[in-house]
């Protein structure tokens, strides 16, 4: 027996993290309560199988996000701070830790999909058992000793926020290989992505700063702020979408080597690749596969599911490249105060954000803003390396993922995320990857 989920649920407004309802142990439990309580009922249409389920090596069963969401306050914030606590199980730290290596060893990602054992039903009581603990926890630690934690539960429940739209990405991949495709919520739809009137925004050439620049809620890898000569540039403000993608595959793109990156045609050849993840033919027709069945292709609506190099070949064909990482921040769609939800800026959903380069110009600094993007992420050509002099924040063990071989996606995929999670996330994400994904 399943449960559907309401789809307005995922187009809530998302209020804060924390709220300012008295005292900080009550905003503390508030928020932690809110954010797990959405983990579960994100699971609640998925039977135990479709929580055993691992798809490809990239993607993680749901019991799986549940427990090492679980595991990461168990270990984090219970086994480092609250003293006499016993974790639930000797076994879950080596079962459900990811790539935290300074936590110990752990079980193969790829291998996740074998766990039988523990049960969905024993992941259910896993995360009653953590849940109680830290509530009491907050509930008696003293408002002076949780302040200095304030950071640590903030950054886990960021962390588990995107275990939720990895949860959604995962499972929807899975659905997808079914030959009969099941729904996971028959009345879910992609959020409507408003479309600005503007196509261009120009980024006249200078020195701009990138990274994050205070003291609000960070990841380390986005830190710290630094100085970066770009321009002159003019990023596209609206997503590439379906009819876009389909006029590239109508005119061979997919079989036109000189588009693509040599390593990405590779991938594309031996793997078959003829459209996004998620397409099917069906009587001559595009259908995708969504989170709501399969699906009539919308031409509106942004195309998702594809990977840096379908992107990285798209935006070649229309004559632009993708956006580095500095031009995307520098053009507004960096971590600044917001802009009005229409000023969207570039690119495409897990796809090709555009840009065109542009004759110089006087290096006036054009306004920036928050990116509108929050229909879904975007690919960048910048690979994931950490910034200059990064310093990792010691009372958080949460590493770096910077490595040369992933590509920078930022954005928001408001498709997946959940209703109270932050207008943006950076991402790091494999090249060959057709959706975003965290470990």
């Amino acid at each position: 027996m399943t449960k559907p989920v309401s789809a307005a649920a995922f187009a809530a407004p998302a209020p804060s993290l924390f709220s300012d309802s008295g005292a900080l142990a009550q905003n503390l439990v508030e928020a932690y309560l809110a954010v797990r309580g959405e983990t579960e009922r994100r699971a609640a249409p998925l039977s135990p199988e479709d929580q055993l389920i691992q798809s490809m090596p990239d993607a993680s069963p749901a019991k799986w996000h549940r427990a090492h969401t679980t595991w990461f306050f168990e270990q984090f914030l219970l086994g480092e701070h609250c003293e006499g606590y016993q974790p639930f199980h000797p076994d879950y730290a080596f079962l459900f830790n990811s790539y935290y290596v300074s936590a110990g060893p752990r079980h193969a990602r790829h291998q996740r999909g074998h766990l039988t054992r523990p049960s969905a039903d024993e992941i259910t009581a896993y995360r009653r058992h953590v849940d109680a603990a830290v509530v009491k926890f907050f509930q008696t630690a003293g408002e002076e000793r949780l302040t200095k934690l304030v950071p640590l539960v903030e950054v886990g429940l960021n962390h588990e926020q995107q275990h939720q739209e990895l949860m959604l990405t995962d499972i929807l991949h899975a659905f997808a290989q079914n030959p009969i495709p099941p729904a996971y919520d028959p009345s879910w739809r992609l959020p409507t992505a408003r479309r600005s009137a503007e196509e261009w925004t120009p980024l006249n050439e200078g020195i701009h700063t990138v990274g994050h620049a205070d003291d609000s809620f960070h990841f380390d890898n986005e830190k710290p702020a630094h100085r970066a000569l770009v321009g002159p540039v003019r990023l596209a403000r609206n997503l590439v979408t379906n009819a876009e993608w389909l006029a590239f595959m109508q005119d061979g793109g997919y079989g036109t080597a000189t588009l693509w990156l040599m390593d990405g045609f590779a991938t594309a050849t031996n793997e078959g690749w003829q459209a996004p993840g998620h397409w099917r033919q069906v009587d001559g027709e595009w259908r995708i596969m969504t989170l709501g069945g399969l699906q009539p292709i919308d031409p509106a609506a942004p195309v998702c599911h594809v990977s840096y190099y379908e992107a990285d070949a798209f935006a070649r064909w229309a004559g632009c490249h993708l956006p580095t990482e500095m031009e995307w921040e520098g053009g507004g769609g960096g971590r600044s105060p917001p802009a009005p939800a229409s000023s969207t800026m570039p690119l495409a959903s897990s796809g090709s954000g555009l840009a065109v380069p542009t004759p110089p110009t006087p290096a006036t600094a054009p306004s920036r803003g928050r990116s509108g993007n929050t229909t879904a992420s975007s690919w960048s050509t910048s690979s994931c390396c950490a910034a200059p002099r990064l310093q990792l924040r010691p009372a958080i063990a949460v590493s770096p993922t910077a490595t040369s071989s992933t590509r920078t996606t930022a954005g928001n995929s408001r498709g997946y995320a959940s209703p109270i999670t932050p207008d943006i996330f950076d991402h790091r994400s494999a090249p060959e990857s057709a959706f975003r994904r965290v470990s």
